[in-house]
């Protein structure tokens, strides 16, 4: 495991990752209510803002739009993912290999999903270690998704299950885990404390209004968390950019929230 902020992941050790695999894992429900950003070319020219760090698409969207933005945006190729028309115990498939991603696609780093707690949990978690052994050959990054879900858990967002599931990703070797945000600074110092080396970021979740969206990235911050992973809360909004200079001025600069409002 290697310092993030020698890999094109981060700036200034810090991680925003600009989440766009919603068609797969959501399908069109995320799009009706800003349907500019059906259109990947949207999202992508989105993701040039200075804030993001990389954008994280299957592979589909990668080869078709990536091409024509490859120097202006970092690449994270998720590599497993699951519709939301399925309908048994938490799973994702593996669609694209992580050599296919360096070679073909050529991404910067591999994005990856396990579901702790599922019935398919053992299957997902072997999955990932070929993808993490594979992707240190060719010396990319891994970030971790790492939602509990399934029989084994009854409350996801509870403090311990979100240092579980960071603790997960520093356990299987991701460099960067991505949890959802536990609803307090005290339980993100958690989930940061659990992980070590392996830096976490919050889930953006559902779109909220500007205001809270800030707050819980400040106290992601404040928790010592690097970032966060963020879809809907940006590219669902009339103007995304907007935003993206308030999440700079919190993540990068240390801005309060009112201050980054202004």
């Amino acid at each position: 495991m290697r310092p993030i902020d020698a890999t094109p992941l981060a700036r200034d050790g810090k991680v925003l990752i600009l989440a766009y695999d919603h068609g797969l894992e959501h399908g069109p429900t995320d799009f009706t209510e800003r349907p500019e950003s059906a259109d990947p070319e949207e999202v992508f020219r989105t993701a040039t803002h200075d804030a993001v760090t990389a954008l994280a698409v299957q592979k589909g969207v990668g080869e078709a739009y990536y091409p024509s933005y490859e120097d202006e945006v970092t690449l994270l190729a998720k590599v497993n993912g699951t519709s939301n028309l399925w309908t048994g115990e938490p799973d994702s498939s593996v669609n694209c290999s992580v050599e296919y991603a360096a070679t073909e696609l050529e991404a910067d780093a591999i994005g990856f999903t396990v579901y702790p707690g599922s019935n398919h949990e053992v299957e997902m978690a072997e999955e990932f270690r070929q993808v993490q052994e594979t992707a240190r050959e060719y010396d990319m990054p891994v970030v971790l998704w790492s939602y509990p879900r399934g029989q084994g858990v009854k409350n996801d967002t509870k403090d311990d299950v979100i240092a579980y599931a960071a603790r997960l990703g520093l356990e299987l070797g991701a460099d960067v885990t991505k949890v959802k945000y536990p609803g307090s600074k005290d339980g993100m110092e958690q989930a940061v404390q659990m992980a070590g080396k392996s830096k976490v970021v919050m889930s953006g979740g559902s779109k909220v209004s500007d205001e809270a969206f800030l707050e819980s990235v400040r106290a992601v911050m404040d928790a010592g968390g690097a970032g966060l992973a963020v879809g809907r809360n940006v590219w669902q909004r009339d103007q995304p950019e907007r935003l993206l200079d308030s999440l700079e001025d919190v993540i990068y600069d240390g801005a309060s929230v009112d201050a980054a409002l202004q």
